[in-house]
């Protein structure tokens, strides 16, 4: 399993935004040049950090954006689910019509994917963005 880049560029705009006062509005462009994030690109991930609701977009000649919540209530598992979608180590433990066998509840690697699984979710949820920005 690897993350991609657009998550990293997410967990690189998240973390610049924690690291402001609250509220604070950040024009895009600064964000970009910043943290070294092509603007395009940005803008859709930023997209993205809006539906799910960790950032907050404005409009406008000071427009830009700003965390939609506290820092602290933001989590890598968070972001990572906003970019990538549901985390899932192998599709059969996203549905489990995927197991071409229909074995999923007997299987034994099913089992331990899911415990996997379980522990990776768990550790993401740990590292929150007022922790991460040394606001804790």
């Amino acid at each position: 399993m690897r993350l991609n880049q657009a998550t990293d560029y997410a967990f690189r705009a998240v973390l610049y935004l924690a690291k402001l006062e609250p509220g604070t509005i950040a024009e895009a462009q600064t964000i970009a040049s910043r943290e070294d994030i092509p603007m395009r690109f940005l803008l859709k991930i930023m997209r993205s950090l809006v539906q799910a609701g960790i950032v907050q977009s404005y409009r406008g000649i000071s427009g830009g954006f700003a965390l939609a919540r506290p820092a602290g209530e933001i989590t890598l598992l968070d972001v990572v689910e906003a970019v990538e979608g549901p985390v899932s180590i192998n599709r059969c433990l996203l549905d489990p019509e995927y197991c071409n066998k229909h074995g999923a509840p007997h299987c034994p690697v099913h089992r331990a994917l899911g415990s996997v699984q379980a522990v990776l979710r768990r550790e993401l949820e740990r590292y929150n963005f007022a922790e991460l920005a040394g606001k804790s």
